[in-house]
């Protein structure tokens, strides 16, 4: 048997983006990955880390579309891979809204949720006392060309700032859901007594993860400490403000007359 299979008995399975060092940085696990293999062992914990592609990121929209929310629990919301599960369709076309949808084909990367969504009542049409379902079409990838492509009359498809969609000559009529990475868990990890240790550690990383994301926020301490300094009339005052303020709270303390202003950042917190 490969050393590797026996090494991760007994761990905790932890599912991270290839790419996701901060991840693994901001919740302090040590370990060392080769460059041939996408998991490791962790030397701090007893957790082994398996590498993911960027596709397999946990996000609400693909826990939903693979029907796995009976078999999986949502964490934390870790607040980065934020978009909008959008139907699109052309921008200059005769479909202006989802009921014009309505027995027209719409393709998808998601056809579970495309499905589910226009198998809703009232968006199930009627042509002379005949129901008429909309058609929905998997498409793996570049779906927002399946509308100029003559595959389909609208899209739906996930859209983050929509550049993609607005270069296809896409427009959104519908937010089918937002969505973003999270933190999710096994639910046999918290109902099986055999893997009752990874409660603590699931608590653990979720505590730290949580640090990690109020440290991008916030540059500096919960609230304001002033210090007298040996120079009279003179104060050292240390506040904390949102990272994306800090430009404008700097450029306001220095139009008031403040000094010396410095930006310290942090890298993990418990706020």
């Amino acid at each position: 048997m490969p050393l590797l299979t026996v090494s991760i008995k007994g761990r905790l399975l932890f599912g991270i983006p290839k790419k996701g060092f901060y991840l693994s940085r901001c919740t302090h696990l040590q370990f060392f990955r080769s460059d041939r293999l996408d998991v490791c062992l962790v030397q701090n914990y007893p957790i082994a880390l398996v590498f993911l592609p960027a596709s397999d990121i946990s996000r609400q929209d693909r826990i939903e579309e693979s029907q796995m929310w009976p078999h999986v629990e949502e964490v934390l919301k870790l607040g980065f891979g934020k978009c909008n599960l959008q139907v699109q369709v052309p921008e200059h076309g005769a479909i202006q809204s989802v009921e014009d949808l309505v027995g027209k084909r719409v393709a998808t990367s998601f056809p579970n949720i495309g499905g589910e969504y226009f198998g809703v009542d009232k968006r199930v049409g009627k042509e002379r006392g005949v129901v008429v379902k909309t058609t929905i079409e998997y498409v793996g990838g570049s779906v927002e060309a399946a509308c100029a492509l003559g595959l389909a009359e609208g899209i739906v498809d996930l859209v983050e700032s929509g550049e993609t969609m607005r270069a296809a000559g896409l427009h959104p009529i519908a937010t089918v859901m937002s969505t973003e990475a999270i933190l999710i868990t096994a639910k046999k990890c918290v109902s099986d007594d055999s893997k009752a240790s990874f409660v603590p550690l699931i608590q653990l990383i979720s505590s730290r993860l949580v640090g990690g994301e109020a440290g991008k926020r916030y540059p500096g301490h919960r609230s304001p400490t002033m210090s007298r300094l040996e120079e009279t009339d003179w104060v050292s005052v240390s506040a904390q403000v949102e990272r994306v303020e800090v430009a404008r709270v700097m450029d306001q303390l220095q139009a008031i007359g403040a000094e010396d202003l410095l930006v310290t950042t942090l890298e993990n917190c418990r706020v």
